[in-house]
């Protein structure tokens, strides 16, 4: 998947006019994108459209207009588009209530590396977390962690055959699955796989 360029982006004038109309397709299109794994944690399964909507957002709070801090956003972002082998998850979790969150963040210290995808006759893949930065302390782990899964050709080719895709979290604290994702996940995650 191509990563983005500033003649990508819209304009700062532009998006202020185009920004309702570009946010309903992008929430439309991160429907089938997003999987809530358990009751606390939501992956979204990044690619280029997604992340042009995170930069273009950020530009926009951040009144950001010069060249030289268009690309300092792109080259934090871009890292978030999958290369074509790989799937690329933001991983959020979600606890509302303070207190809860921080005890519960305590609890889910290496989580992150616990996340793994399954295509159907194959072995499971567990992430490889976290390579901007370190997202934990002694304490407790981060609310927000950025995931790569790396699959093999056997398993794109299987995804692409019609094999069942499950998702899940091996932790001893939040033990969940998705047995098989829907039909449109599916489909949308296969889009990025070259």
């Amino acid at each position: 998947m191509n990563k983005l360029s500033a003649s990508d982006l819209f304009s700062l004038e532009k998006y202020a006019r185009e920004r309702g109309a570009f946010r309903a397709r992008v929430l439309e299109h991160k429907r089938a994108r997003q999987l809530a794994v358990g009751p606390n944690m939501t992956w979204l399964f990044e690619d280029r459209l997604t992340v042009q909507y995170q930069v273009q957002e950020m530009l926009r709070v951040e009144r950001i207009f010069e060249p030289e801090g268009i690309e300092e956003e792109l080259s934090s972002y871009n890292p978030l588009i999958p290369d074509g082998t790989n799937w690329k998850v933001t991983l959020l979790i979600e606890f509302p209530d303070e207190t809860e969150r921080r005890r519960e963040l305590s609890k889910l210290k290496g989580i992150e590396d616990r996340c793994w995808v399954q295509v159907s006759g194959h072995e499971r893949v567990f992430a490889i977390a976290d390579e901007d930065l370190e997202r934990e302390n002694d304490e407790k782990t981060s609310s927000v962690h950025f995931l790569r899964f790396e699959l093999t050709q056997p398993m794109i080719t299987s995804l692409r055959g019609g094999s069942a895709l499950a998702v899940g979290i091996d932790h001893d604290h939040y033990p969940h699955a998705i047995e098989a994702v829907s039909a449109a996940t599916r489909q949308a995650l296969i889009a990025d796989l070259s």
